[in-house]
């Protein structure tokens, strides 16, 4: 299929190194990052990820996670989770509620997590 349409093949290549920087990109900041880190980082590419999309309202977007499903997917206490929403929120980067979480301040939410979209590959990288 890919030798009859050369553009086909291109794009699943496309794909699969997109894939890869972004399982680089996380295993680092698994490895590397506190959870404060962390957290700031995802929720950094959530926004851009929903965005692309169309799926964000403003500077936020519908996040029905638990704070314990967070916990386990970080492999922290949900106590832990709870303080490190509690700081982001201190700091003036986030506030989330039980279905919503909105970014107060993009630029410091990037710096706290350390965060480069250009390995997502999409052409708007900053929220609008």
């Amino acid at each position: 299929m890919c030798d009859n349409y050369p553009r086909l093949g291109v794009a699943l290549w496309r794909e699969t190194l997109i894939d890869a920087a972004i399982y680089r990109d996380w295993m680092l900041n698994i490895g590397q990052c506190e959870a404060f880190g962390r957290v700031a980082h995802l929720v950094c590419e959530l926004v851009i990820r929903l965005k692309a999309v169309g799926l964000t309202e403003g500077d936020s977007f519908k996040f029905p996670v638990t704070q314990a499903n967070l916990a386990d997917a970080f492999g922290i206490s949900s106590v832990h989770m709870s303080r490190v929403y509690g700081m982001l929120a201190q700091q003036g980067l986030l506030k989330v509620t039980r279905t919503h979480v909105t970014v107060l301040d993009w630029d410091e939410l990037q710096e706290a997590g350390d965060f480069d979209p250009t390995y997502l590959h999409l052409e708007r990288n900053t929220p609008a």
